[in-house]
């Protein structure tokens, strides 16, 4: 089985997970400073290729009413143009409070506040993918159910 690839895309830097071949587990890559859109793509089209990566998994900024805002479109776009230069499907999930939860994991850790605006995008992607995984699942079994 191949695996996904969660991103939380801020406008400065990209947080990145992945996860396991059977898609029960997310554990974060990196925090990626972005450059430009080409060499963004050819960066995630390395990783891709060598994690074994066919979806994407992008975590979508969504108003507290649910309703998408100007960052959304600024990330569907984004991540419309990444996913369509990687030749892999492109799935979006609600990301709402993602990045305060990361924040406050990384709090109870006791992580300091330099390392962890480092690692708190990370982070959040590990929560989207992982959020978006237990979704499916959940979906799946409710199917089953019927």
């Amino acid at each position: 089985m191949r695996r996904m690839m969660g991103l939380d895309i801020g406008d400065k830097r990209i947080g990145v997970a992945v996860s396991d071949p059977l898609g029960i587990t997310a554990q974060g890559i990196e925090t990626w400073a972005r450059r430009s859109i080409r060499e963004d793509a050819e960066h995630f089209k390395a990783l891709a290729d060598q994690l074994d990566v066919e979806k994407l998994v992008v975590g979508l900024p969504r108003n507290m009413n649910g309703s998408l805002g100007f960052q959304s479109e600024k990330v569907r776009n984004y991540a419309g143009k990444i996913g369509e230069m990687l030749g892999i499907p492109v799935v979006f999930f609600d990301e709402r409070l993602t990045t305060a939860a990361a924040g406050q994991v990384l709090l109870m850790a006791d992580v300091s506040r330099a390392k962890r605006r480092g690692v708190v995008d990370k982070m959040a992607a590990v929560l989207i993918l992982e959020s978006y995984m237990g979704s499916e699942a959940a979906r799946r079994e409710g199917k089953t159910d019927e």
